[in-house]
């Protein structure tokens, strides 16, 4: 085998490893757009039992083929405080079962021996995958082009790292130096780098199954190489927690000292098997229980490893919230800084998973909403009794509203740019709206304290029969908000026509202060100063009304 030929088979090698990297995304990403709605109502599930936070993370890494995502994900939800430190950790637990699955679909490939004409027939699907996403009318149909075309992607990228790995397998030189690294720390090492370097352990685990069929490295450095992956496979999530705070750090540690762990366990066995077995190894068993059949070997090494750590730990999951806890220690309170404005739901992490950010996006406008209420009714509270004690506080919220709506444009622009399902995206074309709507009502809110700094500054005050007024005219617009609100968080049709039954008595109402306004004047119970800052505060929150029933109207799209 000349230099040309071993420069060819090591392109043909990384140009594998290439296709097969795409090929995991486009089934990644398009599986998550087609699947939406469940994958979130199945992460919504995640505060129930231990064992039922890992199934949904096994089911859910395993619909989306990436526990990288998963991960990344769970760390974002526990940076934002709505998903705790035992629930990531389970959900932690089942990706790493989860994320197996593709070790599996390699298997079924057979790559080499008898079984070629499967890899063949598997590969096929890119093109009958490629020509749906071409032609395809429907966003539906083009999804599932997409996931057709990844599926058979994964074989034809396998097909090539097999190719290569068979010439590879033809120099002595090269099977001489792998069969020098015997070592099994190192094989583990070799596997971790190796991980870390292409940030995905089913590459890793995948080059390893085609490497033992191919016959340049033995069962056993398949499985130790495999246990590497596993390590390597934390790099990502220690990069995502290493930006967010301590609870982000602690999910990424358990997922460090999670893997470590079973790998510690498993070298172990082998090393004890290897003393006191008479030659016996867990390559040896795995041969015994699959013969002739070294993919499926190494593929159901890697399940049943991630599968024996899951139940090792598992138990010990309160033990080891506790050490990690200890070793990223929460910050005395006198070197706490004050939080400023932030996202509380949303973090830029849980874009690699596009479906469950539309979900947390849909509870920041909820929590903007929220917030925009709060000031709008603190406003109403200062210019009727003109006590500015809480003005700081209002002034603060007006800052987050104006935060809020600056930080989701920015996601909203990223998300849409992302592979969605229909729905997401026609949600995602109202959001912008809603977002806007709301830092408005926090504006109007904002006119609404002018005006009373410039009531008292003057010396004014509104009448008793002013005051009484607005607190009825804000008793509608909080009605009007809940009605809203159920609408948009439960897309309540009949919800949203209370809100706009509501809406049109406060504009009734809105009609009748500036009569009853004209009638004091007349009577000289209030000052044109007053009345100029009455009419124009019944204005403001008429204008408020209206933006919070066109986040209601958003769920007509």
């Amino acid at each position: 085998m000349g230099t040309t030929e071993i420069i060819t088979a090591l392109l043909t090698l990384l140009a594998g490893i290439g296709v097969f990297l795409i090929a995991c995304h486009m089934m990644s990403s398009n599986l998550e757009a087609a699947g939406s709605d469940k994958l979130r109502a199945l992460f919504g599930k995640a505060s129930g039992s231990r064992l039922l936070g890992v199934g949904i993370g096994a089911v859910g890494t395993a619909a989306i083929q990436s526990s990288g995502a998963v991960t990344v994900m769970i760390i974002g939800f526990v940076n934002a405080g709505i998903m705790s430190l035992t629930q990531a950790a389970t959900i932690i637990y089942g990706a790493n079962i989860g994320t197996t699955i593709t070790g599996q679909i390699v298997a079924l490939s057979g790559v080499g021996g008898n079984m070629v004409s499967t890899t063949v027939i598997f590969s096929a699907f890119a093109g009958v995958g490629a020509f749906l996403s071409t032609f395809a009318k429907s966003d539906r149909m083009k999804t599932l082009g997409g996931i057709l075309s990844g599926f058979g992607m994964l074989f034809v990228g396998l097909s090539m790292m097999s190719g290569s790995m068979k010439s590879f397998a033809e120099l002595e030189a090269v099977k001489a130096f792998l069969a020098g690294i015997s070592n099994p720390l190192l094989l583990v090492l070799v596997g971790a780098v190796l991980t870390a370097i292409i940030q995905s352990s089913s590459v890793m685990t995948s080059v390893a199954i085609v490497m033992v069929v191919a016959g340049l490295i033995t069962l056993d450095q398949g499985i130790f190489l495999t246990m590497g992956s596993n390590i390597g496979s934390c790099v990502v999530a220690i990069i995502a927690g290493l930006t967010s705070g301590k609870n982000a750090k602690r999910t990424a540690l358990i997922h460090l000292i999670f893997n470590v762990s079973g790998v510690g366990v498993f070298l172990v066995v082998s090393y004890l098997m290897a003393g006191f077995g008479g030659g016996l190894s867990m390559g040896t068993l795995l041969q015994g229980a699959f013969p002739g059949a070294p993919q499926t070997q190494l593929a159901m090494f890697h399940t049943v490893f991630n599968v024996i750590t899951v139940f090792l730990v598992l138990p010990l999951t309160n033990p080891l919230i506790a050490l990690v806890s200890k070793l990223v220690p929460d910050e005395p309170e006198s070197l706490k800084r004050e939080e400023g404005p932030k996202l509380y739901y949303l973090d830029e992490k849980m874009l690699s998973t596009p479906a469950i950010a539309v979900a947390q996006l849909k509870n920041e406008i909820i929590n903007m909403a929220d917030i925009a209420l709060r000031n709008f009714s603190l406003s109403l509270h200062i210019i009727c009794t003109l006590d500015f004690d809480r003005v700081e506080e209002f002034r603060a919220n007006e800052q987050e509203l104006n935060y809020l709506n600056k930080s989701l444009v920015s996601m909203l622009v990223q998300l849409s740019n992302k592979h969605l399902s229909e729905k997401d995206h026609a949600y995602l074309s109202t959001a912008f709206h809603s977002s806007s709507d709301l830092e408005r009502v926090g504006d109007y809110a904002e006119n609404i304290v002018e005006y009373a700094e410039a009531l008292k500054n003057g010396g004014d005050a509104f009448s008793s029969k002013a005051v009484e007024e607005i607190h009825a005219l804000q008793e509608k617009i909080e009605l009007l908000f809940q009605h809203v609100m159920a609408a948009y968080m439960q897309n309540d049709a009949e919800a949203l026509k209370r809100a706009e039954s509501v809406e049109d008595e406060i504009d009734d109402m809105t009609e009748g202060m500036a009569k009853n306004h004209i009638g004091r004047l007349r009577e000289k119970a209030c000052t044109p100063t007053a009345g100029a800052q009455y009419l124009s505060l019944a204005s403001n929150a008429e204008r408020v009304a209206d933006h919070f029933l066109n986040v209601g109207h958003s769920i007509l799209s």
